[in-house]
């Protein structure tokens, strides 16, 4: 299941592993949106296959439940304190850029 987390990560420059329900998840949605990031999301609790996706999500974030997980340019990012935490820090619209998520 690694293997498709990796696969469905890599297909646009900001993915985010998310629940239909979950806030923490609209949080970092609304972040991205108002950056004027283009962001892809997988709904885990949509996919057939998501208990699969949890479990190797938090395998990789090393917690439960793993979402929202971020991932920027195909690499793992983490969950919402870790994209606040950077956005804080000035450091997550240059890791945007380099990705290809942003243009300005």
């Amino acid at each position: 299941m690694a293997e498709r987390v990796a696969r469905l990560s890599s297909q646009r420059a900001v993915v985010i592993f998310g629940a239909s329900n979950c806030f923490m998840c609209h949080v970092v949605k609304t972040l991205f949106s108002e950056l004027g990031v283009s962001w892809a999301v997988h709904e885990v609790d949509k996919d057939p296959n998501g208990k699969d996706v949890e479990r190797a999500l938090a395998g990789m974030v090393g917690r439960t439940p793993p979402v929202p997980a971020v991932f920027i340019g195909g690499k793992l990012v983490g969950p919402t304190d870790q994209v606040m935490s950077l956005h804080l820090a000035g450091k997550l619209v240059p890791l945007l850029r380099e990705a290809g998520a942003l243009w300005l």
